[in-house]
């Protein structure tokens, strides 16, 4: 099992961001990109919401930093790591934009882009934004097989219920040859969405049994990716057993790569907590 880094900073998520991060910075951002990169782990992420009503934020949080504009700046500072879009909403974006916006990405890092999407599930934004809330599940499915057969393509062809297309030039596009699909959620539908479009699953907000029982119900394909989330925050320098337990129940629920936040009082503490992350990550991965 692998682990992925639910960057701090670029949202502000109520129980899982710290006060140090109120007046931190792109410099601090940088700090932990390039500490992550070199220890190993395997993503940073940012996620994507346009505007959220003010009574919402107070719940789900309203800082949320642009994913294209955050991701591109990240891809060159750092190396390796993988560049992770979690969540796009699908139905904000024609799929071509997505394809050339972020495969144009993708060819700057080198071909580390990993497209996290997800169907939504705010009202309000769909509305400012003109998109189809009633439909949006059917018109993320038709967007999905946009993508699959327009990314990593110069000459791009597509005809569906929502979106028809063909003799476009996308250039540039993704290097990768297949550009990894994860798709986020938390009910059965978008486990099997994912099972059929992507390449692998992102769930959240439910615990580790009711996630290992959904799993069990659905065979999922060699290589396919399942993401699941460690918990709360994690203090693996003053609480390496609670860590270390933390990360082999993410495992034992059938996760590929544990998605994981750290607890912190400054960026320079962060970076510490990381490399100590890492550390137990290395002993677990001996068991």
């Amino acid at each position: 099992m692998r682990l992925g880094l639910n960057s701090p900073l670029v949202t502000a998520f109520p129980g899982q961001h710290s006060p140090w991060e109120r007046s931190a910075g792109i410099a601090e951002l940088t700090a932990v990109a390039e500490a992550a990169d070199r220890l190993g782990f395997d993503y940073l992420t940012c996620s994507e919401h346009v505007a959220v009503p003010a009574e919402i934020a107070a719940q789900r949080g309203g800082t949320y930093w642009d994913p294209l504009a955050t991701l591109s700046y990240l891809a060159a500072r750092t190396e390796r790591i993988r560049l992770h879009t979690q969540i796009l909403v699908i139905g904000y974006h024609h799929p071509l934009e997505i394809a050339k916006r972020y495969g144009t990405l993708d060819m700057l890092s080198g071909g580390r882009v990993v497209l996290g999407l997800g169907v939504g599930s705010l009202k309000e934004e769909f509305d400012l934004l003109s998109a189809d809330w009633e439909r949006r599940g059917k018109v993320s499915d038709d967007a999905l097989d946009a993508l699959r057969s327009s990314l990593s393509k110069r000459e791009v062809e597509h005809h569906g219920p929502f979106y028809d297309f063909a003799d476009l030039v996308v250039e540039p596009h993704a290097v990768q040859q297949r550009v990894p699909i994860w798709i986020g959620g938390h009910t059965p539908i978008s486990l099997r969405r994912a099972v059929k479009y992507g390449d692998g699953w992102c769930p959240f907000g439910l615990p580790h049994d009711k996630l290992a029982e959904m799993l069990s119900a659905v065979e999922v394909p060699e290589g396919f990716e399942i993401v699941l989330g460690a918990g709360r925050p994690l203090d693996p320098i003053g609480e390496g057993e609670r860590t270390a337990r933390a990360l082999r129940r993410t495992r034992d629920a059938g996760a590929t790569i544990a998605n994981v936040h750290v607890q912190a009082d400054s960026a320079t503490h962060y970076v510490e907590q990381l490399e100590a992350l890492a550390a137990i990550s290395a002993e677990i991965q001996e068991d």
